[in-house]
């Protein structure tokens, strides 16, 4: 008798069965994340006591109590929805910032040319969106058109006196125009300086070192309030007479400067992170020291030191409101300065200028935190977090 065998083949695959409850859904996930052991279930629980302690009041003044049109101070009043509530307790007076949005963000620009403003902050997010999605391509030249060619044209449309428009001096500038223009300006600048300085830093030549490190000791040695009042004040008694510059100008150096100080130590962090095998396969190759630099080292420093550099343009973004200092009204400068106008003066003005100021500067820091999370993990080469 003959052996047979006999194979049995699947014509068709098994459906999935679903995981275990245990191991998906929402129970799974508060289980692993807030109780999983006895100490975070007890900060879990107190945290979510804190926030029903603190929110409901917060969204009753912020929303419920608010008043939100206007034309004076008188419905600013601690007169809320609900009647008469104690001093203190009426709602957010949106209607002040309502009434001053336009000085909030143009400053005293005049108001029917504020055009020109809207114009380059549109040119500046045309240009800028196309850079920061990697799918989009021709980046060097789009980064041509941001860099080189928007500081000028937006230079002629807010300054104007050429081709028709009326000269606009920069004491009328002020608010998130101020406030965007400085930190620009200073993010802009403060990298290319901050990565010169950081190979200088790092250089064998003992005149570049030591001017590299007397500069960024020194800087980094006093505070930007300091430098911001000698670019100011001090800069013009030692220029000859007749010649001055303007101090918006002025306090664009100053930032760039300053920032550039501390970029300079963030990024030499990252160059000392870099093994030494890499300068040493750079050089057997044959490389020059900026290819090495521009080439092998660099990419890699810059991607190590993303939170660094991040961190140092969202500081760099909040300082700017220290201009207020020198006479200058950035955005929380203006708002500020509002206070004292007596047709809104109210127990409730202040606390809803700084909120929405604070408000202003989050939605901005936030964007660029969020931004450089995506970078870090479209970078990422597989390393364990």
């Amino acid at each position: 008798m003959a052996n047979t065998d006999i194979h049995y083949v699947r014509s068709h695959m098994v459906a999935p069965e679903a995981p275990p409850r245990s191991v998906h859904g929402m129970a799974h996930w508060l289980r692993t994340n807030l109780f999983s052991s006895p100490l975070n279930s007890m900060l879990t629980i107190f945290g979510l006591l804190l926030v029903a302690w603190f929110l409901p009041p917060v969204i009753q003044w912020l929303f419920i109590n608010a008043v939100w049109t206007g034309e004076n101070r008188a419905v600013c009043s601690t007169i809320a929805q609900g009647g008469i509530q104690p001093d203190g307790w009426s709602g957010a007076c949106w209607a002040f910032v309502n009434a001053k949005l336009g000085q909030f963000i143009y400053g005293r620009y005049p108001i029917d040319q504020r055009w020109r403003v809207d114009v380059t902050a549109l040119l500046f997010v045309i240009l800028l969106v196309p850079l920061l999605i990697p799918r989009i391509k021709h980046k060097v030249f789009n980064a041509i058109l941001f860099f080189c060619v928007f500081p000028v044209v937006a230079f002629f449309l807010l300054v104007g006196g050429w081709f028709g428009l009326p000269y606009v001096e920069t004491p009328l500038w002020g608010g998130l125009l101020v406030t965007l223009v400085l930190s620009f300006v200073g993010i802009t600048m403060s990298l290319p300086l901050g990565i010169l300085l950081a190979l200088g830093r790092r250089s064998h030549l003992p005149v570049i070192k030591a001017l590299s490190v007397i500069f960024i000791e020194t800087i980094r040695g006093v505070p930007l309030v300091t430098v911001l009042f000698m670019a100011s004040v001090m800069l013009p008694l030692f220029l000859p007479p007749g010649i001055t510059f303007d101090k918006l100008l002025r306090a664009l150096i100053g930032v760039a400067l300053f920032a550039s100080a501390y970029m300079a130590e963030t990024i030499r962090g990252g160059l000392q992170a870099i093994p030494r095998g890499q300068y040493e396969g750079a050089d057997a190759l044959g490389l020059s020291y900026w290819q090495k630099m521009g080439l092998i080292i660099l990419p890699q420093a810059l991607k190590l030191v993303i939170p660094g550099i991040v961190n140092s343009f969202i500081s760099l973004f909040k300082d700017t409101s220290l201009v207020y200092i020198i006479g200058m009204f950035d955005l929380l400068g203006i708002v500020r300065q509002n206070f004292a106008d007596s047709n809104w003066a109210s127990p409730q003005t202040p606390a809803t200028g700084l909120v929405f100021a604070g408000f202003v500067f989050w939605i901005f820091c936030f964007s660029m935190s969020r931004y450089s999370i995506f970078v870090e993990r479209r970078l990422d080469t597989g390393h364990k977090r």
